[in-house]
């Protein structure tokens, strides 16, 4: 397994560019199986879940080729709605292809899907939805196999507003006949973006960013559609978080600053300095910082996907502070990593409880899921001497080239590859 080296205690500096979303650019490629034609989409992160949904995607009969940034899917030969379910089983944005899939063949088998183990996340929303749609769906051992002579518009209300489930019955719907509505809907920019998405190629979508979303079914897409992916406002917020635990300056660059609102209220308040441009972000800290409360909320609330950096950027300022996790009841795993390297941090249920402590220090620490390794990123990047993270496979899940971007900024942190594995891929 490869791992990190991190030299902390340097404060970070300078200006980083984000990439493009993660969240947002695997949507859009499920949504694109709705095309058939071609679909050119730029910014898109070159990032292991991006390349794990293009060898999906690949297996259905989409055709995908890089250029530069830019991804272009061709979407013609779409022949098989039977993903594979190993590489189904490593994500769990996998499983917004199966709506797009039934509204265009007609059928679809889909595995459960995989991806962090941060707790329970049942499909329940999206099976629910597409069979309100009109879709005959059944289990089979760990199979859901779908089929429908054709998708009816209906009144959807999902009981939490999942951004997963009303991106999958969202796209869904636009080859229903009439009209759907989604009630209590999620409102995330990456939810946005997929509406902006499938309007540009022909869909007819209100209310998108609301809790209601009105979708007019249409018979048929543009063959051909280019599109722009938003910028991560998660990897945003991870270097917003490790530019101030490093007591750093640092500008983001492509960015949008109102889908991280939440998380620079919280700076804001936590005595960090925050300037914001058109699409710039501005972070400068110095002591003394304060402790906060945060409570993980749906959009436009403080996203549970930064709530574990945010943990290691608590470690390090004056005061008490308390955690509530309201999303996922296990996203609590990089909490013993923490007090490895001499956190004041315990978990009890969905609450952590953080008191900043003057120092921490190097150690070696185990990334358990995606956003709990850069929640050690964060805190080793402020540690005193080295730190060693194992299994960043995780990480590399989500952020693009994160260790080229933070030696930009000044740290010190080097990608260790074994003998083993570096032998292996010379002979390859």
């Amino acid at each position: 397994m490869e791992s990190y080296k991190i030299v902390g205690g340097t404060p970070l500096k300078g200006s980083v560019r984000i990439s493009g979303s993660k969240n947002a650019a695997l949507a859009l490629m499920a949504g694109a199986l709705l095309i058939e034609g071609e679909v050119l989409l730029q910014n898109v992160p070159d990032i292991e879940d991006i390349r794990t949904m293009v060898r999906l995607l690949e297996g259905l009969g989409v055709s995908c080729e890089w250029h530069g940034s830019s991804l272009c899917m061709n979407m013609r030969q779409l022949h098989n709605a039977c993903p594979d379910p190993a590489l189904v089983n490593r994500m769990r944005a996998s499983f917004y292809i199966f709506g797009p899939l039934l509204a265009r063949l007609g059928y679809a088998r889909m595995p459960h899907p995989g991806g962090c183990q941060i707790g329970s996340r049942p499909v329940n929303f999206h099976i629910n939805g597409l069979r309100a749609l009109g879709a005959e769906i059944e289990q089979q051992d760990n199979l859901y196999v779908a089929q429908t002579l054709g998708l009816m518009g209906t009144r959807i209300y999902l009981d939490m507003p999942s951004a997963g489930a009303t991106q999958q019955l969202m796209t869904a719907a636009v080859y229903a006949s009439g009209l759907t509505t989604i009630e209590n809907a999620a409102m995330e920019p990456e939810v946005v973006n997929l509406a902006e998405f499938l309007n540009a190629a022909g869909a007819r979508i209100q209310g998108a960013g609301t809790s209601t979303l009105y979708i007019e079914g249409v018979n048929a897409l543009k063959p051909k559609v280019e599109f722009k992916v938003i910028p991560d406002r998660l990897e945003a917020g991870t270097f917003a978080l490790a530019g101030a635990v490093t007591r750093g300056e640092i500008t983001l660059e492509q960015v949008v600053p109102e889908h991280l609102h939440a998380l620079l209220a919280k700076l804001r308040e936590s005595g960090v300095q925050v300037r914001e441009g058109e699409d710039t972000v501005c972070i400068r800290a110095q002591d003394p910082l304060t402790a906060l409360d945060i409570r993980t909320m749906p959009y436009p609330g403080f996203p549970t996907d930064l709530q574990q950096p945010m943990c290691a950027y608590l470690t390090r300022v004056e005061g008490a502070s308390m955690v509530r996790e309201t999303i996922y009841e296990n996203r609590i795993q990089h909490v013993p990593e923490l007090k490895r390297m001499g956190a004041d941090i315990v978990a009890e249920g969905r609450a952590i409880m953080i008191r900043g402590v003057p120092k921490l220090h190097g150690a070696k620490v185990r990334a358990t899921d995606l956003r709990g390794g850069a929640s050690l990123v964060v805190a080793a990047l402020a540690a005193e001497g080295e730190s060693e993270i194992q299994e960043v496979i995780h990480i590399d899940r989500g952020y693009e080239n994160l260790e080229a971007k933070l030696q930009s900024l000044g740290a010190q942190i080097t990608r260790i590859i074994p003998y083993a594995l570096t032998a292996s891929l010379v002979e390859s």
